[in-house]
């Protein structure tokens, strides 16, 4: 049984908004505490519920940083498929992420933290590469009906147009949380991905 721990008490809220709390609760000992070191007792305290309750909400202590990533993969394929094919592979992928990138400035303080908690344990690190394996897997079907497949080796174009979206996220993440979100993090995807369709224009006459 859940113990209440404000008025009302956490009996009252949905199922997800639990998990949202329980996971905010988490991020935030994490950051200050280190995630090896905070246990899922410490996170159960800190939002009134037993240990055991915890895992009723998710199956271990880095789901509670990932597992609504993972969930947001189907989404992103979904952004990304209704793209095409009034836009190119590369713009839609490019778009697909857009969007999603307006929740990191909508709150940048939770993904800011969320980024620094991932980067400092190999676990979540580790998990952090799972969940871009399986968003790919969702992806790369999409993109490959929209692109002409390689006589030898099939799907490899739309692989490596989903792992260079995916580099382009990655660069643009680690520059924001290191900018300290100074910048937008829409803009700093933008620049990822521009710079991308830069190097892949031909190159100009030397000295034009």
């Amino acid at each position: 049984m859940m113990a209440s721990s404000s008025p009302g008490g956490l009996r009252a809220l949905t199922r997800e908004a639990v998990r949202a709390r329980i996971a905010d609760a988490a991020l935030v000992l994490f950051d200050e505490n280190g995630f090896d070191e905070t246990t899922v007792d410490d996170i159960a305290a800190a939002v009134g519920i037993s240990g055991r309750s915890f895992f009723r909400y998710f199956p271990s202590k880095e789901d509670a940083v990932i597992g609504d990533l993972v969930i947001a993969g189907a989404q992103l394929r979904d952004n990304v498929a209704e793209r095409l094919p009034e836009e190119t592979p590369w713009r839609a992928l490019h778009l697909g992420m857009r969007e999603g990138a307006e929740q990191a400035d909508a709150d940048p303080t939770r993904w800011l933290r969320v980024m620094r908690v991932i980067n400092s344990a190999a676990s979540l690190r580790a998990r952090n590469l799972e969940k871009h394996l399986a968003w790919s897997a969702l992806l790369v079907p999409v993109i490959a009906e929209h692109t002409e497949p390689d006589s030898r080796l099939g799907d490899l174009p739309a692989r490596a147009l989903v792992a260079s979206a995916f580099a382009c996220l990655d660069v643009a993440l680690t520059s924001w949380t290191e900018a300290n979100a100074t910048v937008p993090f829409g803009d700093v995807l933008d620049a990822a991905f521009d710079t991308m369709c830069g190097a892949a224009a031909p190159a100009s006459p030397h000295g034009s």
